[in-house]
């Protein structure tokens, strides 16, 4: 108990000390100036990752994953998806303006392909570069391998899985890893049926991972449903995965 305590009030405060060593990089959707943070290896030839923070934008968990990739050898970008004067500051103008995108698919794919041009810009080689995305940027990690964005492999954690119905399955390249807590809420078990059916009519090399004892939020510290254990599993899980898709 007192390690979990203590564990969980080192990730709390990582997010910050961890920030010291990212830049930001701004960058353009039209007249819409986006905020991005880049690891401070950008400008070497590394492979990359592309993280796609959770509903409320850049967070302590998405600057915590940065730093962490970094040490791994990897180039970390965040990517700003809703830019300058639109982050939302409660639940509620997070949950509106994360389900304009989840509704807007092809205005998020826009947002996450400019971002992956940031992180090929600081010096990413462009055939070794994935996606990881929490909560919200989860279905972006999925999104991006719907909208056949040009990367090896994605990671949605504790992402929301479902899609229109009306969608087509179609063909999907990308190798996806998805990590699921079981006690997700959010995820319904047709979602979870059609997502199967979508990875295996797009003959996608696909893997689900579901956390036993685990409810939606159980990667981020700050959470009530934060599980140390099964999140400690997870990471492991993504960095096994981006180890075998991009080294």
């Amino acid at each position: 108990m007192i390690r979990s305590i203590l564990l969980s009030a080192f990730f709390m405060t990582s997010g910050t000390i961890f920030s010291q060593n990212l830049k930001t990089v701004s960058y353009q959707d039209g007249s819409q100036k986006l905020n991005g943070l880049v690891t401070s290896n950008a400008g070497k030839k590394l492979p990359g990752v592309l993280i796609l923070p959770a509903w409320k934008g850049i967070d302590d968990e998405a600057k915590t994953a940065a730093a962490d990739l970094e040490k791994q050898g990897y180039i970390a970008f965040i990517a700003d998806i809703y830019g300058e004067g639109n982050i939302p500051t409660d639940n509620a103008s997070a949950a509106k303006t994360a389900g304009f995108y989840k509704k807007d698919y092809a205005a998020y794919q826009k947002r996450i392909s400019l971002a992956l041009e940031q992180l090929k810009k600081n010096g990413a080689v462009s055939d070794k570069i994935a996606i990881i995305g929490y909560c919200f940027g989860g279905t972006g990690a999925l999104e991006s391998a719907r909208g056949k964005l040009p990367v090896a492999g994605v990671v949605s954690i504790h992402g929301s899985i479902g899609k229109d119905q009306s969608r087509p399955n179609e063909t999907i390249s990308t190798k996806i890893l998805v990590e699921n807590p079981a006690e997700d809420k959010s995820v319904t078990p047709e979602d979870y049926n059609n997502l199967i059916k979508e990875m295996n009519d797009g003959k996608a090399d696909w893997q689900i991972i579901t956390y036993a004892n685990s409810k939606h939020t159980f990667t981020d510290p700050k959470s009530a449903d934060y599980n140390p254990v099964m999140a400690k599993r997870a990471w492991n899980h993504t960095l096994l995965f981006l180890k075998e898709i991009l080294k």
